[in-house]
């Protein structure tokens, strides 16, 4: 099928009975019918960004005639291979980098809007993947929307610019081009989902890692409001933006290895084969300022650029004050960035407190609060500990409390408990590994020795119960327990057993806090 081989036929049928086709505001897309419900895929929502506009705010897209063809994936955003060691990442990531212009694309699948049991329209929920601001995309085969589409929600996955094109921040161009992406996907949602059965004013933005970092950054922002009614944040950060001095030392640094100025015009000049290729070699780059920790702990030198962290701006009332939010993180979710290269094996007391040096004012006392918090943990476990909590844990946990004590929508918070096998059951409840379940998948995950989610059974109803209270939020803002407030701090603990703990682990969550208040009364800290 190409663009112009049909005309363009009402948006719930089509001659063929394979094909349902249905208007946008920019043309007809023909998407693949399946059992019950439809997918289609690179659908654009902004024009390709080429030549002036890849440093460029993202800009609408022009209309085409006849009908375009969804029912194949298109391009994806320049990337370079993403692994961690001896893990295969590929069910996370995708398949890399696909070349084409017209990458700023997203697929929905959708219910069949005729099938009897559809009354009314249908919630809506957005999802922006991970992979450390650097690769992914929706090819990935753990973004799989069926179970979502046979449960009546319309699931649209979104690819956005990456590296150096979305997020390296560049005098004479917008920062944050990957988030304005983000914010240009959900207007085409506002625009278009109704076409598709879907509520405009029904839709939840989730997000995982990277993803759920600019979910919490759209949360954060004005333009947010009237976009997005609900936000799941799965192990992000409200903490996790670099400052202005912070992404002008990965400018500078980009700059210096290409041997061009610092800024847009020069950087206009470079193909893009040649940026991702510098993109992969910014690692190492010293982010710790007079002020402000690495909040990515060196794991990518890309983030969200802002003067004020997302869970400040949220404190201070910006953006969808009504929204309500899901939160939560992995219990073990520093085991993947050390368990396959053998330093959690390898791992020694001072190993222990250079990761606490590294993102805490007070280091001695941080480590000696999860000691007493981890009775017999082994140096692995602890240093495991430490890592996933200022990567993840200490920007949820702030994003959870000022959500809670500022907006007037529903907070709710999770920790995923549910430990992987893989790695002789080393990589436990890590980063990454409540994903299969979220998107329903449960025993049909991607699964091998060499992957996050190993081999073997699992729970046999966890699956199809996480997906559920993800859905209950996305309809109702409640996803089946006790909300979160700073008083009891209610946490649902997800996993063989499914129970809500009051304050969980909170001498840790209050040593974090220390370096936070340190930080705001000017000492250093994040």
């Amino acid at each position: 099928m190409t663009a112009e081989s049909h005309s363009a036929s009402d948006s719930d049928s089509d001659s063929d009975s394979d094909i349902r086709t249905v208007n946008t505001a920019q043309g007809a897309v023909a998407g693949a019918r399946r059992e019950g419900f439809t997918v289609f895929r690179g659908i654009p929502y902004a024009a390709p960004p080429v030549r002036t506009g890849r440093f460029a705010a993202p800009r609408p897209h022009a209309p085409w005639n006849g009908v375009r063809d969804a029912t194949v994936a298109g391009p994806t955003a320049p990337q370079a291979e993403r692994n961690l060691d001896t893990i295969d990442m590929s069910p996370y990531f995708g398949p890399g980098w696909i070349p084409g212009d017209d990458y700023l694309t997203l697929d929905v699948w959708a219910p069949d809007v005729t099938a009897p049991r559809v009354q009314a329209a249908l919630p809506v929920m957005v999802f922006v993947h991970g992979g450390g601001f650097v690769a992914g995309s929706t090819k990935a085969s753990l973004y799989d929307g069926t179970a979502f589409a046979r449960s009546g929600v319309i699931l649209v996955t979104v690819n956005y610019r990456l590296g150096i094109g979305g997020f390296l921040d560049l005098p004479g161009a917008p920062r944050n081009r990957g988030l304005l992406d983000v914010l240009a996907a959900l207007r085409w949602v506002r625009q278009n989902i109704a076409a598709f059965g879907g509520d405009p004013d029904l839709v939840t933005l989730f997000g995982q890692s990277a993803g759920a970092t600019l979910t919490g950054a759209v949360v954060a922002a004005p333009e947010s409001r009237g976009l997005v009614r609900r936000a799941i944040v799965q192990s992000g950060s409200g903490l996790g933006a670099f400052s202005p001095e912070q992404a002008a030392r990965v400018t500078k640094a980009a700059a210096a290895a290409l041997g061009i100025a610092p800024d847009a015009q020069a950087f206009e000049g470079v193909p893009d084969a040649r940026l991702v290729e510098v993109a992969a070699g910014l690692g190492g780059i010293e982010l710790r300022t007079a002020s402000a920790y690495d909040p990515l702990a060196g794991l990518s030198p890309f983030s969200v650029v802002a003067d004020r962290q997302p869970a400040d701006a949220v404190a201070a009332g910006t953006g969808g004050s009504d929204i309500d939010l899901l939160v939560g993180t992995n219990a073990e979710e520093g085991n993947l960035y050390l368990v396959p290269s053998g330093a959690y094996a390898a791992s020694t007391a001072a190993d222990v407190r250079a990761a606490a040096e590294r993102s805490h004012p007070e280091p001695d006392l941080l480590v000696d609060t999860y000691r007493t918090a981890h009775p017999g943990a082994s140096a692995g476990q602890l240093r495991s500990a430490v890592l996933g909590d200022a990567l993840f844990g200490r920007g949820s946990w702030a994003l959870a409390d000022a959500h809670a004590e500022r907006s007037s929508g529903a907070t709710y918070s999770y920790r995923f408990d549910w430990r992987s096998p893989a790695f002789g059951g080393l990589l436990g409840a890590t980063h990454t590994v409540e994903l299969p379940f979220v998107f329903g998948l449960g025993p049909a995950r991607p699964h091998g020795p060499d992957t996050p989610f190993g081999t073997g059974a699992v729970p046999p109803d966890l699956a199809s119960r996480m997906q559920a209270a993800w859905v209950r939020f996305a309809r109702s803002g409640d996803p089946g327990w006790a909300p979160y407030d700073t008083r009891r701090r209610a946490t649902m603990v997800i996993g063989p057993r499914w129970a809500v703990h009051e304050d969980l682990r909170g001498d840790v969550r209050r040593a974090w806090q220390r370096a936070v208040t340190g930080v705001r009364g000017g000492r250093q800290g994040r």
